[in-house]
């Protein structure tokens, strides 16, 4: 998922949303470092957990509109025929691959076991004997609503999740005659977006609160606890980049370091805007210069930025896990690939809004255990230093997966690929390059 932001130079460096948060950052570590009394105020700790409330008041109609919509646009890329079905394929296949190396590398390294913030032990106990107890059939049962206005009401994203899968199953299957409605709830998408966007100004006073809250509950110390996090998730998506990344691309012929050099500039965009899809169109003309067809990369490129969000699936699971871990709430394998299976779904079609990656977390927690949406408040602090990690992995992710699915589908031209990632930079050397390639052969 790309996590927008506001296009530097347009406003003020002061007026730019990402820069308050930062500030606010910064002024929250320092009073809660130098006035943790004041910190630990009820009125401070009501500035994140006001925006937390925020957050989750839009969890459930974006869950249903993403999810929804998305499903039943699958049948859009059907219509392509073979290229869209092998894309939807690569796409659930490496975002599972993501999303558990996220979840085996947060219980491995378990960044958030050091925090402090330890839950009730009793609290504790409770919940694990409950679970001990719930059988797999009563917890399929509490999937089902006993009314869909039910679900919606109380916030129950599990229950949500059961009734968008079920109405894009439905509307994939009605066809044409569901585009209306499908235009509809997209439109209803658009407006509680908006919303977001209007929440996401709140978010220098979430930041200030959380932080200072945190820090002057628990100390300075969870500074290094937070900072591991940072780091946990950048070596996360190293290992997805370069191992993962690294062996498809060995697989279709090409060197993923190379790769990286050809969309450097594309690369710093994002790195700038913390939004993988302000770098969109250049990457689909560099991807065309590589070799691949047209076509193909105008089917996956802009599907992968609803389907193939590597970046933001590797921080749910470990941000899920670091809550998780920090509250000293346990989850079993069970919990942990129900996290797995939401984040799937999560994570689909919120691309290009600010705040997505956020927003895709709380929906996320609230399915797993609703005890873990207040740890929210916790990450939120950091959210804007893991937000360039997940734009730079997601557009990563779609170049290379945009260059395998032409090699699958047998029209990417290798002549080209080798020429531009050779270091023939500017299309007229690729061409010529590749003419001089298909002569000889």
């Amino acid at each position: 998922m790309s996590d927008a932001a506001e296009p530097p130079g347009k406003k003020p460096l002061y007026r730019q949303l990402y820069v308050q948060v930062l500030f606010a950052i910064l002024l929250g570590v320092v009073v809660g470092v130098a006035f943790p009394k004041f910190a630990t105020e009820p009125g401070v700790k009501a500035l994140g957990d006001g925006f937390i409330k925020l957050i989750k008041m839009v969890i459930a109609p974006i869950i249903f509109c993403t999810v929804s919509t998305g499903i039943a646009h699958i049948q859009d890329a059907r219509k392509v025929g073979r290229v869209g079905v092998k894309a939807l394929v690569y796409f659930e296949v490496v975002s599972t691959f993501a999303l558990v190396i996220g979840l085996v590398i947060g219980n491995v390294v378990q960044p958030g076991a050091g925090f402090g913030g330890h839950a009730d032990a009793a609290a504790v106990v409770k919940y694990a004997n409950s679970s001990a107890h719930r059988s797999t059939v009563e917890f399929l049962l509490d999937i089902i609503p006993d009314s869909v206005v039910g679900a919606f009401a109380k916030g129950d994203i599990l229950q949500v999740l059961l009734f968008s899968i079920l109405m894009g199953f439905a509307m994939m299957a009605m066809g044409e005659r569901s585009a209306p409605l499908r235009r509809l709830i997209d439109d209803v998408a658009h407006a509680v977006f908006g919303v977001i966007g209007i929440v996401m100004r709140a978010a220098p006073f979430g930041a200030f609160g959380a932080m200072a809250y945190t820090v002057g509950k628990f100390g300075p110390t969870v500074l290094g606890s937070l900072l591991g996090l940072i780091a946990t998730f950048y070596f996360a998506s190293a290992v997805f980049i370069f191992v993962v990344l690294g062996l498809i691309a060995r697989a279709v012929g090409f060197n993923i370091f190379k790769f990286l050099v050809y969309i450097k500039d594309e690369l710093l965009i994002v790195l700038g805007t913390s939004s993988s899809e302000s770098a969109l169109p250049q990457l689909m003309a560099k991807l065309e210069k590589l070799g691949c067809s047209r076509s193909v990369v105008g089917l996956v490129v802009p599907t992968g930025y609803s389907f193939n969000l590597d970046g933001t699936n590797i921080y749910m699971t470990l941000a899920t896990l670091f809550i998780a871990q920090a509250l000293n709430i346990p989850l079993d394998l069970k919990h942990q690939l129900i996290i797995v299976v939401v984040a799937m779904l999560t994570s689909k079609g919120a691309s290009g809004v600010t705040g997505a990656g956020f927003i895709t977390l709380a929906a996320t927690l609230a399915a797993v255990d609703p005890r873990l949406v207040p740890g929210m408040a916790i990450v939120f602090s950091i959210d804007k230093f893991m937000s360039e990690n997940r734009a730079l992995t997601n557009i990563i992710g779609n170049g290379v997966a945009t260059v395998a699915v032409s090699a699958w589908e047998g029209e990417l031209d290798r002549a080209r690929l080798n020429a531009a990632l050779s270091g023939a930079s500017d299309s007229e050397d690729i061409l010529k390059e590749a003419e001089r390639e298909e002569f000889a052969g």
